[in-house]
């Protein structure tokens, strides 16, 4: 999908396109020394990682003062989250990254892009902020894992926004057994075998039935 097809599809500015330009730009030159996406995946880079993250934005509660994105790697979602949320300029987002040459490109790109999210060069478990509106991450861990990495942001009114390929079902059965969650689960724009959770009024189960 070129720019101008995003750029329809989202409804962004021409502010937020350039500022997405600049972050596929950045992407596909750092993932030559770093590897942050498959090297496969580059001359897709508007389809596969781009809109692939920027579909998790209509997706928020409102209002959305805060997102936190765990294990942000290359910035998908968090860095294209941080373009579409500077817009409105109500949302502040906190990126968390356990890799310091990863953290370095999430600073690099943010200031490059005219964006001043949160860098936490830390393991997403180690986390201690107050419950954020949402929660996203993506390529991180199954679900139960990202629960139990999430769980300490977890508050009354926090949404997880989770992109999950083929297996969303099954690991959604197995974080059942943990975790009591009103789920939706949205079909992918990007890929006819994914699927987005959502997932709101997370609650660990304290019994031991199905």
């Amino acid at each position: 999908m070129s720019e101008d097809a995003l750029l329809a599809h989202l409804d962004v500015s021409r502010e937020t396109l350039e500022r997405l330009r600049i972050f596929a730009d950045l992407l596909t030159r750092w993932t030559r020394r770093i590897n942050l996406v498959a090297p496969a995946t580059v001359p897709e880079v508007w389809t596969r990682h781009i809109l692939d993250s920027a579909q998790l934005w209509p997706l928020r509660p409102e209002p959305c003062p805060d997102w936190v994105d765990l294990g942000s790697g290359a910035g998908l979602p968090g860095l294209v989250i941080a373009a579409l949320a500077a817009e409105g300029r109500l949302t502040a987002v906190t990126l968390v990254e356990s890799d310091s040459r990863k953290s370095a490109f999430l600073i690099t790109a943010a200031r490059e892009m005219g964006l001043s999210p949160t860098v936490l060069t830390m393991r997403a478990e180690a986390v201690r902020l107050p419950p954020p509106a949402v929660i996203s991450a993506r390529a991180l861990a199954p679900l139960p894992k990202l629960l139990d990495l999430a769980e300490p942001l977890i508050g009354p009114r926090t949404v997880c926004l989770f992109p999950k390929g083929a297996r969303a079902h099954s690991e959604l059965t197995a974080a059942r057994a943990a975790w009591h969650t009103d789920v939706s689960e949205i079909a992918s724009v990007t890929d006819p075998t994914a699927t987005i959770l959502r997932l709101q009024n997370i609650e660990r189960r304290h019994d031991t039935s199905p």
